[in-house]
């Protein structure tokens, strides 16, 4: 059976095990390859060596945090889409992360349905672009 996101590659970067797996097993009951990152230095060569087409990055991770990761995903020709996802509430941050080119910003705890509605709405804007 097919979900909205069939063999898409989406990367999902959280240094929480469970909200990990929970994002990770939604995804892939979408039909998403999903690859998965517990700190920012891994995502960042996971990215550079695994091209996923969308990034779910949270803010606050060990080694190197959402917004350094995310200054070293974007800015090349083909970076990935990236939503970020933070318990972060304050508005500086949020236009901090869009200033970097993130392309969707997501307040925790945020429900598993928007997060793939999200994804969904991103990958068909980039693919009505391409």
């Amino acid at each position: 059976m097919g979900g909205r996101l069939t063999d898409r590659k989406v990367l999902i970067v959280d240094d929480d095990r469970d909200v990990l797996e929970a994002v990770d097993a939604a995804f892939q009951s979408e039909g998403a390859l999903t690859l998965v990152s517990m700190d920012g230095n891994d995502a960042v060569k996971k990215c550079l060596e695994e091209s996923p087409e969308l990034v779910i990055l949270d803010m606050m991770l060990p080694g190197r945090s959402g917004f350094l990761a995310l200054e070293k995903i974007k800015g090349r020709e083909d970076s990935p889409l990236v939503i970020m996802v933070t318990a972060n509430e304050g508005k500086r941050h949020k236009a901090y992360a869009e200033s970097l080119g993130v392309d969707g910003y997501v307040q925790k705890p945020v429900p598993l349905e928007f997060l793939i509605e999200e994804t969904v709405k991103l990958l068909a804007r980039r693919d009505e672009g391409a």
